[in-house]
């Protein structure tokens, strides 16, 4: 980390905005938040007389209790709206809704939105602190964070690495995010999935397309498979899922492509004997469930930092 280091962002809306000195400082504040998960009582007075909204606009399982999990570890007051049960439902924008939410004086508002770019839209109209919870196609910084402490803590590091990142690019902000990321921590990743399903110009972000599955896990350190999105496609585009499974599945013979010592991850939810299959999700080389831990320590990081605490 650079000498004189200072944490100075005021949101976090994606790993795009972030430098590798950011991203190691965050990582290294988790590290440290991490501990008080395992106490007996998992509770520290941080935020105390803080209010945090979490305002999702999209289902959420991991991504929304571990936020609101970290919060109440911290001591913050922190309040859920969900799209069904907020004025969207009557018609009422985004931005009035943020401007209602605003006029309440909360300190940081999460929010996760079907549209990409709405919590940057969202920030330009409030005062407090905004973070990205994932936005339509774009990004999902937390996750992105997440994996590589996650990568960084059963690898050591994480330069050097190769990261192999199977299945629906195109809708995966997950995606967006790891390769952003990794790259920026000296990784190189590898991607593979169908061709409908992979971005032109994936190369403008620091990764590199691979022709066949054995040639992206071939060797990796790191094999990450992804859902695939069919909320956010209009049109199939795919045959049919058998048929997914059977090329780009990840099976214990796949897995066996990566190095001996290779982690298995996946963000959530995972559809079981399609994009991963059972034996090797529940397998030994797995992480999916540190993935799951880890991210409310770097949630927990990120509401320290983003109220200015460095």
């Amino acid at each position: 980390m650079a000498t004189g280091y200072f944490f100075s962002h005021r949101h976090i809306l994606g790993i795009d905005h972030l430098s590798a000195d950011d991203i190691d400082h965050i990582l290294t504040t988790a590290e440290s938040f991490k501990e008080i998960s395992a106490r007996p009582i998992k509770k520290v007075p941080t935020l105390r007389g803080n209010t945090i909204i979490n305002l999702f606009f999209e289902p959420s399982t991991r991504t929304r209790l571990s936020f609101e999990v970290a919060a109440k570890r911290m001591s913050a007051d922190t309040f859920n709206i969900s799209a069904s049960t907020s004025s969207a439902t009557k018609g009422e924008t985004l931005i009035d809704t943020a401007l209602n939410i605003a006029a309440m004086h909360p300190d940081i508002i999460i929010i996760r939105h079907s549209f990409s770019g709405a919590p940057h839209m969202l920030s330009g109209y409030v005062d407090a602190a905004v973070i990205n919870a994932g936005d339509g196609t774009h990004e999902h910084p937390s996750q992105g964070l997440l994996d590589m402490m996650t990568v960084r803590e059963h690898k050591g590091r994480l330069d050097g690495l190769k990261i192999a990142i199977i299945g629906d690019i195109l809708h995966s902000r997950v995606a967006h995010s790891d390769i952003l990321g990794f790259t920026r921590m000296g990784s190189q990743v590898f991607v593979h999935g169908p061709s409908t399903l992979i971005p032109p110009d994936l190369d403008k972000l620091g990764a590199t397309v691979c022709t066949s599955l054995k040639e992206a896990v071939q060797d990796a350190d790191v094999v990450m498979t992804l859902r695939i999105q069919k909320e956010r496609q209009n049109d199939p585009l795919l045959p049919s899922f058998r048929e997914y499974a059977l090329y780009y599945g990840v099976t214990r013979e796949v897995a066996s492509w990566a190095k001996p010592d290779g982690l298995i991850m996946h963000p959530g939810p995972i559809n079981r004997g399609i994009e991963l299959m059972p034996d090797v999700a529940d397998g030994p080389r797995s992480v999916i469930l540190d993935q799951v831990t880890n991210g409310v320590a770097v949630r927990m990081a990120l509401l320290y930092l983003v109220m200015g605490n460095s």
